[in-house]
């Protein structure tokens, strides 16, 4: 497992978004971060390097959106509201988690025992005058570490 991490303001997010990119190995990235950390506005600067059209919105009352890129897509998911994993099993999650295609998760503690291995965990912590401290974890087997701290949040 290798850790990176970046300190950067919201004006250099695109270029963040770009270095994450070159090392990511896996195409399922679990967000990790509270309430107005910036998850998905992170992910719109992904998007947007990754060349779509589309601008993420948070998924929190649909659960899932889907954004289009040249040769793929992503499932951008908000698992927030999810109070039971068969809430996840009724809306087909595990058609979505055996796509080929790009998974964006946010709150993916809420649905921990679903998540396939080969996941990355981007966690950002807001700090003050609009930066952000985001740490990329390669290859996270499983989320225990990763989100002890934001578990006790619930």
């Amino acid at each position: 497992m290798k850790t990176l991490e970046f300190t950067y303001h919201l004006k250099d997010i695109d270029a963040i978004a770009t270095k994450v990119l070159t090392h990511l190995e896996a195409k399922a990235l679990l967000f990790i971060g509270d309430m107005g950390a910036g998850k998905t506005t992170f992910i719109n600067a992904l998007l947007k390097v990754m060349n779509s059209e589309d601008v993420a919105t948070s998924p929190t009352f649909s659960i899932v959106n889907e954004y289009n890129l040249p040769d793929d897509k992503v499932y951008h998911f908000d698992f927030y509201r999810i109070e039971s994993i068969e809430e996840a099993y009724n809306f087909g999650i595990e058609e979505y988690l055996s796509s080929k295609h790009w998974l964006f998760m946010e709150w993916p503690q809420r649905v921990e025992e679903l998540l396939p291995e080969n996941t990355h965990t981007i966690t950002i912590t807001h700090l003050e005058d609009n930066k952000r401290t985001l740490k990329l974890t390669i290859n996270t087997k499983h989320l225990t570490q990763n989100i002890a701290m934001t578990a006790s949040k619930f």
